[in-house]
């Protein structure tokens, strides 16, 4: 019963910040776009508490017919307890024109990244909390100035076995989750809210290692004029993969 409180929240806090931009629509532009990504996650472990997380994002735009980013991340793992991880790592995203309202040429970001994942459960329903802090250097379009922005970001995913209590090898699973972002410091200017990304998936997982999930991204993204709210119908393809060398060395 629980389990089905907490996916029908997920459902309702989307329902309610996409009603909410609907009607303040006569104070803003929509420009809605059609993207596809494909992701690649990975977190493997070295040591005991060590590991590294790996991360590959293709970002297409007109589904696949045109590049939106391309954003590749890193990091470093430390295991605090059994459920939950800290992460230091470095981004590195290129963003090209696309949509309604483009950037007038495609332009880099660097990023470094700190992050406290925490993983629970409630019934047959998984759950994962994450928090994250990233600072920003991105490069403004045509120019050799970069400009140095802050953002805090937190995501709840929920996992739900569609063959049993628990999720076992060569099972499918739902999965679903709701992502905010909020700018802050000197350097914000009308989009403290900066997007909401609110996610529904069909999930595989192949092995103990390794899953797959199909699924359909709502991102609305708020630009830094805060007039022009970008609507990306985003359909996702991601594979998750899991090595632990240290168990092997012993």
């Amino acid at each position: 019963m629980k389990a089905h409180v907490i996916l029908l929240w997920l459902a309702l806090a989307t329902a309610s910040l996409l009603n909410t931009a609907h009607g303040q629509s006569s104070e803003r532009i929509k420009d809605n776009n059609t993207n596809a990504w494909l992701m690649y996650f990975g977190d493997h472990k070295f040591a005991d508490k060590w590991g590294i997380h790996a991360e590959l994002q293709l970002r297409r735009h007109n589904t696949f017919q045109d590049p939106q980013q391309l954003l590749i991340r890193t990091g470093i793992n430390y295991d605090l307890a059994p459920n939950a991880m800290l992460t230091l790592g470095y981004g590195y995203i290129e963003t090209h024109p696309y949509g309604d309202y483009p950037a007038a040429d495609k332009f880099p970001e660097q990023r470094i990244y700190q992050q406290l994942q925490l993983k629970g459960s409630l019934a047959r329903l998984g759950l994962t909390h994450r928090y994250r802090l990233e600072q920003r250097w991105v490069k403004q379009p045509n120019t050799d100035d970069y400009t140095y922005l802050n953002r805090a970001r937190y995501m709840l995913k929920a996992i739900l076995p569609l063959a049993g209590p628990t999720l076992e090898p060569k099972e499918l699973f739902l999965a679903a989750y709701d992502e905010v972002f909020v700018g802050f410091g000197k350097n914000v200017k009308q989009n403290i809210f900066d997007q909401n990304r609110a996610y529904i998936a069909l999930g595989y997982k192949i092995s103990d290692a390794a899953s797959l999930e199909v699924g359909y991204l709502n991102q609305i993204v708020q630009k830094s004029n805060g007039v022009v709210f970008e609507h990306n119908h985003t359909l996702q393809f991601g594979f998750s993969h899991t090595l632990n060398f240290a168990s092997q060395q012993q």
